[in-house]
């Protein structure tokens, strides 16, 4: 059985009436592969923009941690520039920081 494991996916954006103005969204998750985690990502999201686009509240976490916040009108999802791996707690006193201070 494959491990389960928390994961991220880093979504590039961009405002489809200035698009200079970029951004990221950022998804996390339970998933097993980043494959699974990019599927899972993709689906709260296309479940959340139906949801709004209906008039319909976003739906919130599902069990397995996946959802949607913060959906923008006018912004798109860049999918196939999409980035999944496993998720790193930036706040983790364990790991080393790449900041220097």
């Amino acid at each position: 059985m494959p491990t389960r494991e928390f994961y991220e996916v880093d979504v590039p954006i961009h405002d489809t009436a200035n698009p200079a103005r970029r951004g990221l969204h950022v998804f996390t998750g339970v998933a097993d592969s980043p494959a699974t985690a990019l599927r899972r990502a993709h689906e709260v999201y296309d479940a959340a923009l139906a949801a709004q686009q209906a008039g319909l509240e976003v739906p919130g976490k599902e069990p397995d941690s996946w959802g949607v916040s913060g959906l923008r009108p006018g912004w798109e999802m860049e999918w196939t520039a999409a980035k999944a791996g496993r998720w790193h707690n930036p706040l983790d006193c364990t790991r080393r920081s790449r900041f220097a201070l």
